[in-house]
């Protein structure tokens, strides 16, 4: 007599639901990982406690130690499965990180009130137009890779679009910056910051100014002109990161690793 066996699906399988999970876990460099992250937190801990750091070094800190043990990991992605998993599994995490930072501003200035120019997130000197500039560059170059490198489906694509008109936007307050600040160096005013300039959308942006859409009903789109910048480029962010995890895992689900 033989005894049969009823076999469930494990629904708490997440690298096998969640496939992406799979990619960013570290494996044998967990308590690298860990070790890291446990050592940069106690030191920038105890620099900010000291007055020896401001907030945002004691974060870059952190950061810069958490790096050797990321690059060991993304060194083996690459060797184990390859460019578009690397590719994929770097722009996760560094554009995850970056989403956080937008999340820390918007929590700054919604939920404690504090002004546009102060809510510059854990790092502040990076809210720069050329750190904007330049970052949204490289998300687009990296998303264009992803394609060349095999990710296909709808959702690379919708991905594409948003971080190519991200991208333009970047560009577009980033010309904007270097005019302005010709112009003031021009005067000899050397101490106004032309930073946080409105962009294409949002309040005073081109969409809103335009003397084509002056007066229509395009000046008073919801959000689109009415928003300030801090919330257009967190949601252009969050809309970002939604794209990039949908369609990771659409692709790690037809391409296991």
């Amino acid at each position: 007599m033989t005894q049969s066996t009823l076999t469930l699906p494990n629904v708490l399988d997440l690298p096998r639901l969640f496939p992406l999970l799979s990619l960013l876990h570290p494996r044998q460099h967990t308590r690298l990982v860990l070790a890291s992250l446990g050592v940069g937190l106690l030191v920038s801990y105890t620099a900010v406690a000291l007055g020896m750091l401001p907030l945002w070094a004691a974060t870059a800190l952190v950061l810069a130690i958490l790096l050797p043990a990321g690059l060991l990991k993304w060194h083996d992605d690459y060797r184990r499965y390859g460019t578009t998993a690397v590719t994929l599994s770097i722009l996760v995490t560094t554009q995850g990180v970056h989403t956080v930072e937008h999340i820390v501003q918007w929590i700054q200035y919604h939920l404690f009130y504090l002004t546009m120019r102060q809510s510059n997130g854990l790092l502040s000197p990076a809210n720069s137009e050329w750190v904007h500039f330049v970052w949204n560059w490289l998300v687009l170059a990296a998303v264009v890779l992803l394609l060349r490198s095999g990710m296909r489906g709808s959702w690379i694509w919708l991905l594409l679009a948003v971080a190519l008109f991200h991208t333009v936007e970047h560009t577009y307050t980033f010309v904007r910056y270097q005019i302005i600040l010709r112009e003031l160096t021009a005067m000899d005013v050397l101490n106004v910051t032309a930073q946080g300039l409105p962009g294409i959308v949002g309040r005073d942006g081109w969409l809103a100014r335009s003397e084509w859409t002056r007066g229509t009903w395009i000046c008073s789109l919801p959000g689109l002109t009415t928003a300030v910048r801090l919330d257009i480029h967190f949601w252009w962010n969050t809309l970002e990161m939604a794209l990039l995890l949908v369609a990771g895992h659409r692709h790690l689900r037809r391409h296991p690793l």
